[in-house]
């Protein structure tokens, strides 16, 4: 058999599954707070904790919904993560009663940067890797380090060739 590219292992997610489990970690967090089980804001880690945080935030009446926006990725590679545009501190403050959210934990560079500034947060991500995994307080469902994610806003519908031969 041969070696397969990381991208190859691929692990493909659905607008519909994104939503199911981005409301399954809003379930994972419900009364988990600090103000009486309740959540003062939630902060988006941009791009890819945007639509989760939206969903978490409807299901559980968090009306404050913040981004901050860190660039670790150049297309299919990773870099050194870097704040871009950092959260509102006059709401967020040392993130005491704060949900950060991502799409993905990998490495956990990204989140070790944000808790840097954000150190009283709870640190959420739908998907998780071993690497990555310890850096977040509640996840949602764990890949292997070399499983590459597709998510829906980085896809097109096309053909795809069959796992195995030409077909």
């Amino acid at each position: 058999m041969k070696e397969r590219l990381p991208h190859e292992k691929g692990f493909h997610v659905s607008w519909d599954q994104i939503h199911r489990d981005s409301r399954a970690l809003a379930w994972r967090l419900e009364g988990k707070g600090p103000l009486g089980g309740q959540w003062k804001a939630i902060i988006a880690i941009t791009r890819g904790g945007m639509v989760p945080a939206m969903i978490i935030a409807r299901e559980l009446d968090i009306r404050i919904v913040e981004t901050i926006s860190i660039k670790s990725y150049d297309h299919n590679s990773q870099s050194d993560a870097k704040i871009l545009k950092p959260s509102n501190s006059d709401v967020i403050l040392d993130g005491d009663g704060i949900i950060i959210i991502d799409d993905l934990v990998d490495s956990g560079k990204t989140m070790q940067l944000v808790r840097e500034s954000h150190p009283k947060a709870h640190f959420a991500s739908i998907y998780a890797k071993p690497i990555g995994r310890n850096e977040v307080n509640t996840f949602i469902t764990e890949v292997s380090q070399d499983t590459w994610i597709f998510f829906p806003w980085d896809m097109a519908l096309q053909y795809v060739a069959p796992f195995r031969g030409e077909g």
